[in-house]
């Protein structure tokens, strides 16, 4: 796909959407220029854990080095109770592109599927499958799996009873066992369990 002379360009994209537990994960890829990557770069959910921890270490390692920049921002259940998980998602945009510390007249934006950043960020644009088809929104998806990944694991050692460290908070048939056994964690999101009956 073509993009607009810019110097920077921004992929971002989201995990952990439809999980019952847990937080959303946001993640944002900035590049200064054409990245060499090989033909093995997928969509995270296309890629074995394996392959996607050996992308996030390459993407560590680009950033020690100098050649991109990248931040993952995990938005909590609390949160995404409250106000909805569109909203939370945002919440997670503005706080990457925040964090990035980049002047915005100097990127495009490119997000996969609904997403959209604040308004106060004009060179965007959301791109539908962006995840398989973009290189930078394939890498913001690993980045941003790898990270929430990486905190229901943590999270499955305070709360061992759930399995989180196997389904990540997804509705699996084991997790809907264990729910039924323990009734609901602190970390599960109330509002998308709703008619749940333990």
């Amino acid at each position: 796909m073509r993009v607009k002379k810019t110097q920077y360009i921004i992929g971002i994209d989201e995990a952990g959407r439809g999980p019952l537990a847990g937080p959303v994960s946001v993640a944002a890829v900035a590049t200064m220029s054409r990245l060499s990557l090989d033909n093995r770069l997928r969509d995270s959910k296309k890629l074995s854990e394996k392959k996607r921890e050996q992308w996030f270490k390459w993407l560590k390692q680009k950033q020690k080095s100098g050649q991109l920049k990248f931040t993952v921002s995990l938005v909590g259940e609390k949160i995404i109770d409250r106000i909805g998980i569109v909203l939370a998602i945002r919440i997670g945009i503005k706080r990457c592109l925040s964090r990035l510390t980049l002047n915005p007249k100097q990127y495009q934006i490119l997000l996969d599927g609904s997403l959209y950043a604040p308004k106060i960020y004009r060179k965007q644009k959301t791109i539908i499958r962006g995840d398989e088809q973009v290189p930078i929104i394939m890498l913001a998806s690993i980045a941003a799996k790898v990270r929430r990944d990486q905190r229901m694991c943590k999270l499955a050692l305070i709360h061992p009873d759930y399995g989180f460290e196997i389904h990540k908070g997804y509705g699996t048939r084991s997790h809907y066992v264990a729910l039924r056994r323990r009734g609901l964690s602190p970390l599960h999101r109330r509002s998308f369990l709703k008619n749940f009956q333990p």
